[in-house]
Formats: C-alpha cells, structure tokens, sequence
C-alpha cells in the first residue's frame, strides 16, 4: 500500500493565510460538523465519500479532514486506490487552532 502524503494543522494554517486555494474534504458526520469547520472544506461524510466520486477531480489534490485524523487517513487509502491525489491533515480538528465557521 502507498504511503499516504500528511499535512500539519500548522501547515494548512500558512498556507490558507498566504491565501493558496486548496481543496478541502472534512469526513466528519453531520453532529461533528456543527462544532465548527474549516470555512474553505467541503463536507462529504465519510460514508458518502465513494457516492460522491463524482464531485472530486483526479486532477487536483484534496486535503482530508477528520476529528483525529484517523478516518480522513482511511478516506485517504480508499481515494488514492481510487487514482485521487489526497493528502491527509494530520492531528484532525482536534489540533486545528485556525477559524472555524
């Protein structure tokens, strides 16, 4: 299995305030998503991610968000198996200390 490509809280962080346009996936459930999300990512639950195949790109790379970083790194296998560029934001919204909407 190919590794999967990581990204810091911190390092999202930069380059969201240097303004880069990034595409962001947050697999959180609907409850979770309340809390707060990231204002850039789109939500697709992670039970809908292979339904929703057709809203992603293969051209672009997605950032993948979770609660912890574990779902988003399992969402993250079945993407790139799937021939998506993904990359997995390490630590989840627990370490995520930028604005939430």
């Amino acid at each position: 299995m190919e590794e999967i490509k990581t990204i810091t809280t911190d390092e999202l962080k930069k380059k969201l305030d240097a303004g880069e346009e990034l595409l962001l996936v947050d697999v959180r459930e609907d409850e979770e998503i309340e809390t707060g999300k990231i204002k850039q990512a789109k939500h697709i639950r992670m039970g809908d991610i292979p339904a929703s195949l057709d809203q992603l790109d293969k051209e672009k790379e997605y950032i993948v968000i979770c609660r912890s970083g574990r779902r988003s790194e399992n969402v993250c296998h079945y993407l790139q198996d799937q021939g998506y560029k993904v990359r997995n934001m390490e630590g989840g919204m627990l370490e995520w200390e930028g604005d939430v909407e």
